[in-house]
């Protein structure tokens, strides 16, 4: 009988920068510093990426979260943020049509500029970070349970191991990246962030965050799902005239679906809100939008089959920063 090497997993979404909430989170699993470096005797944390961008403490997370991976405390996957800002900063293969991997648009800077700001003093560090995110897994694969940042896809997973050998990304991998449609630009785009559907009759709607969007988050696990109200997987309410529209057969040939017979699942992504509680009886999202003063959320996984409310652990970040001292 194999003989598991950590009594158990202490999952942790997205960090966006919320480098104090992350510490006092990890206190609150039962991490303790040694030699500089949170550990605990018998748990390992894994992390679903989304490390940087936002908040306040980028740096100091990348390095809490960095540290605790080199010395074996810890894993991560890559986050769409990391992907980011690694192909932000990737000189491209054809600078005379397109200088880098990610266009240096006025959005993308905005979403980036707190990471720039606080990395940029520290060329060394940034340079070993960059490094270091190209390096993360996409997906990590247990015998128990299964971890990605936005959404599990074993058709690309497989096709991605076959082509890669493992789940990690190389040079000419990124670079394909960044061509719209080719296999490596659909896969990175489905791990990352996950499925979505184009709102009907062109139909645009401003999100929380101020951008302009043509399409909306879907859950990957809805069963039988009807109308697109039953797909919506984001903080931002679809208007009551779109979510009430049918299916079509084209939507459905867009969604994905992870069974309810499949390993347990844990993600990212999605800004939650609420009292953290499992999305299905075998996915449990954690992000709970942290840096928009939420929660940092994490699962306490002890290889149960059927995940848990109970098992949720969180830093209450707008309560915790408010309290007096």
């Amino acid at each position: 009988m194999e003989v598991r090497r950590f009594e158990g997993f202490d999952l942790i979404g997205d960090i966006h920068g919320c480098g104090l909430s992350l510490r006092m989170l990890l206190a609150r699993l039962g991490y303790s510093k040694k030699n500089g470096t949170y550990f605990h005797p018998r748990r390992q944390v894994i992390f679903l990426g989304d490390i940087v961008d936002r908040g306040p403490h980028i740096r100091e997370a990348l390095h809490i979260v960095r540290d605790m991976v080199d010395a074996g405390h810890a894993q991560i996957v890559m986050g769409n943020h990391e992907y980011n800002l690694l192909c932000y900063c990737t000189p491209s293969r054809t600078p005379d049509t397109q200088p880098y991997l990610r266009e240096h648009t006025q959005r993308h800077r905005r979403i980036l500029q707190e990471t720039l700001q606080q990395l940029d003093p520290y060329p060394q560090d940034k340079r070993d970070f960059l490094q270091w995110m190209k390096e993360m897994p996409l997906f990590l694969e247990m015998e128990d349970f299964r971890v990605v940042h936005a959404c599990w896809h074993q058709a690309l997973i497989d096709e991605f191991k076959e082509m890669l050998g493992g789940n990690q990304i190389n040079d000419d991998f990124l670079y394909r990246s960044a061509i719209p449609d080719t296999f490596e630009w659909v896969l990175m785009d489905r791990l990352l962030r996950g499925t979505h559907l184009k709102l009907p009759n062109d139909e645009v709607m401003v999100s929380r965050d101020g951008f302009k969007r043509r399409f909306f988050r879907t859950k990957f696990w809805a069963v039988q799902p009807q109308f697109f109200i039953d797909v919506a997987f984001q903080p931002d309410p679809l208007p009551e005239h779109i979510a009430r529209t049918p299916l079509s057969e084209d939507n459905r040939r867009d969604l994905v679906h992870y069974a309810e017979t499949e390993k347990p699942l844990f993600i990212g992504h999605y800004w939650c809100e609420g009292e953290p509680r499992p999305v299905s009886d075998n996915i449990a999202c954690l992000d709970y939008s942290a840096v928009k003063y939420g929660k940092l959320v994490a699962y306490r996984y002890d290889y149960e089959t059927k995940l848990r409310a109970d098992k949720f652990v969180w830093v209450d970040v707008r309560a915790e920063i408010t309290r007096p001292q």
